[in-house]
């Protein structure tokens, strides 16, 4: 299966469980792969027979921005259903989100979840 990758998209955003990150909000960090049949592209080089990629940007800008949850595997789950609503043709996804200011008790570290679905 054929893949398009759209990586560390970032947005300003309020998700998290802790009233701060209500209120103060942090960057997320989104990467995107989409699996599909790019073979009519491969051999047209037509347009209509690829996914427009600012399309999918726009929908899971919509969802990082617009929308608040708690968690950002919820987050990771919504963005994955706009991205499958975006065309018809896209027959899996995985979505990662990057939580680079998750409030941890170290010093350092980073928090990222992943998740893989599949079309209905």
């Amino acid at each position: 299966m054929d893949a398009i990758h759209l990586e560390d998209l970032a947005f300003y955003a309020f998700h998290g469980l802790y009233d701060e990150e209500a209120r103060l909000g942090q960057r997320f960090h989104v990467d995107l792969t989409c699996w599909l049949d790019l073979g009519p592209a491969s051999r047209s080089d037509d347009y209509g027979h690829t996914v427009d990629y600012g399309a999918i940007t726009s929908a899971i800008e919509r969802v990082v921005t617009t929308s608040r949850f708690r968690l950002i595997e919820r987050l990771a789950g919504a963005i994955a259903e706009a991205t499958f609503a975006v065309d018809g043709r896209i027959e899996r996804v995985r979505v990662r989100v990057h939580k680079p200011g998750a409030p941890l008790p170290i010093a350092a570290g980073r928090v990222s979840v992943e998740i893989e679905r599949d079309r209905a």
